[in-house]
């Protein structure tokens, strides 16, 4: 299981820094040990970057490049690497922009051993079409994608190129920005999930994504004590057939 740190790590003063710092204790006591951040999302990587501190060892770290201008992409690079100790399991082209300029940057990051893997996101329908074309290059060893179940649209050509490539694939929303959360279904429609370690809906969410074997690390975020942990426990099989998951997507279309 990873963690988002878009708007939950955007933050700044003692108090929000700290509680930043606890989400990430809380998240690797419980398992959860890959972190997913962007210059997108302003101050969250400086604030993750402080909050692992000694325990950087323990994190598997995925961010992004993201500008237009190949010049600011090399410093976004080199700020990356000096936030995170000099390395970065995982960098990304945010959102395919300008990728024909950073990834030969990515890619000589990656010969270096300054970045384990190299990958390209993007959030819209309309550009997994380019995506899959990057996919195809064999240049990648990574995507990240929106994935739940009401935003499936990763079904038709994303997941399965990404498995005959043998790609790894993040999933980003996996609450479709909170959509699916905004009105749970009562607890005891949960019930037959129970077996399978699940009893809250933020958790059959999450386990129905990760069900798909396509699909190898969801990226929830999360400000609240106590749903670090929450997240986690879904990571751990045993995982949802197609009974459970059809059932997920009727609750999660009412």
């Amino acid at each position: 299981m990873g963690v988002g740190t878009w708007k939950t790590f955007d933050v700044a003063g003692p108090k929000a820094e700290q509680g930043a710092r606890a989400r990430v204790e809380e998240a690797l006591a419980a398992g959860a040990n890959l972190f997913d951040t962007s210059p997108m999302y302003g101050r969250a990587g400086q604030v993750l970057a402080a909050s692992l501190e000694s325990r950087r060892d323990r994190a598997i770290v995925a961010t992004k490049v993201w500008t237009s201008s190949s010049e600011a992409g090399e410093e976004q690079l080199r700020h990356s690497l000096e936030l995170f100790a000099g390395r970065v399991e995982l960098y990304q082209v945010h959102n395919l922009v300008a990728w024909r300029e950073h990834l030969p940057k990515l890619e000589r990051l990656r010969d270096g051993g300054q970045v384990s893997a190299v990958g390209v996101t993007h959030y819209s329908p309309a550009s997994f079409a380019e995506m899959a074309d990057i996919m195809r290059t064999g240049r990648v060893d990574f995507v990240q994608v929106p994935y739940n179940p009401i935003e499936r649209s990763v079904e038709r050509s994303i997941l399965p190129l990404a498995a005959e490539l043998g790609l790894g694939v993040l999933v980003m929303r996996p609450f479709a920005e909170g959509a699916l959360t905004r009105r749970p279904p009562p607890p005891e429609e949960l019930t037959p999930l129970h077996p399978f370690g699940v009893t809250t809906w933020g958790q059959a969410l999450l386990k129905w994504i990760l069900s798909d074997p396509r699909c190898h690390s969801a990226l929830p975020a999360t400000s609240r004590p106590g749903r670090a942990t929450e997240n986690a426990a879904a990571g751990d099989p045993p995982w949802f057939g197609p009974e459970e998951r059809s059932l997920v997507e009727r609750l999660a279309r009412r």
